[in-house]
């Protein structure tokens, strides 16, 4: 059991040892920034053709008297700064909410900058003994109320299962941000003829994603001072932060891409037939 233990404790270790800005470090890579790059200059590319777009639809609601060209030139602004930022404000959020989940967590505990930090300070104060028994002896650590070796290894894989689990989603999040911003370039032909509800969704799911990567590694860390005082309580702070992403889409802020794909899915798609419907007006 002590062998077993010892595995768990390394396992743990490794993990935390590899927590951090995992996501943050995917934008700064070369290929990244040229993916980026690319899905900027397709919204360039949608934006001025919906312009055109809603240029054209203007001049005909014009001609019927029913033009509101003051409204027309409100979206254009609004798809100018749009197209301008939806590559650039969604990886500086979360570069903010990374940095200031480390300084709050720096904060909390007062071991470092990161839950990498704090996962060491767990680890050492979990290998000061030479056996479980002793482990669960000592006073200052929350093990007291624990009789049993099994129970206490049970404890320990429920760390390493929510542990993991932030690790995981930590490890994802990155690259559904990559995602999110490609798919903000297919609405970027919306945006100027006034469509703007598909957009308004896709700049929720970025906060959304924020406030996940905020609050879980918050969470995490709390459970884990709390698990120094009190091991059952700290484990059900560190196996809740798994259910911030839930939470926050119950409120509107959900952090998955499937609807919003088809959403942008279905924005190009019109975004093709408008433009196709245009050509063919104006060849004639």
């Amino acid at each position: 059991m002590d062998w077993l233990y010892g595995q768990i404790v390394g396992f743990l270790g490794n993990f935390f040892a590899t927590m951090g800005n995992m996501g943050v470090e995917l934008f700064e890579m070369a290929w990244v920034q040229a993916i980026v790059l690319f899905f900027s200059q397709l919204g360039w590319a949608l934006f001025g053709t919906g312009l055109v777009v809603a240029c054209f639809e203007c001049g005909i609601e014009y001609s019927a008297g029913r033009a509101n060209i003051r409204q027309t030139a409100l979206y254009a602004i609004k798809g100018f700064l749009a197209v301008g930022m939806f590559t650039v404000v969604p990886v500086r959020l979360y570069s903010m909410a990374v940095s200031l989940q480390g300084n709050l967590s720096a904060g909390i505990t007062g071991f470092g900058t990161n839950i990498g930090d704090v996962g060491q300070q767990i680890l050492t104060d979990l290998n000061t003994g030479d056996s479980l028994t002793e482990i669960m002896a000592q006073s200052h650590f929350g093990l007291g109320i624990i009789t049993s070796p099994v129970m206490f290894l049970f404890c320990m894989i429920l760390m390493a299962y929510a542990v993991v689990k932030v690790f995981l989603s930590n490890l994802k999040r990155g690259g559904i941000l990559l995602i999110q911003i490609a798919v903000g370039s297919l609405y970027m032909f919306s945006i100027p003829r006034g469509y703007i509800d598909g957009f308004i969704q896709w700049m929720k799911q970025i906060i959304g994603l924020c406030l996940t990567a905020f609050l879980q590694a918050t969470i995490l860390v709390a459970g884990l001072m709390v698990f120094r005082e009190n091991a059952l309580l700290g484990l059900g702070l560190m196996l809740s932060a798994g259910e911030v992403p839930r939470i926050a889409g119950t409120f509107g802020l959900d952090t998955t891409t499937h609807a919003n794909i088809m959403s942008a899915v279905y924005t190009a798609q019109a975004a093709v037939n408008t433009t196709r419907s245009v050509f063919q007006a104006v060849a004639k």
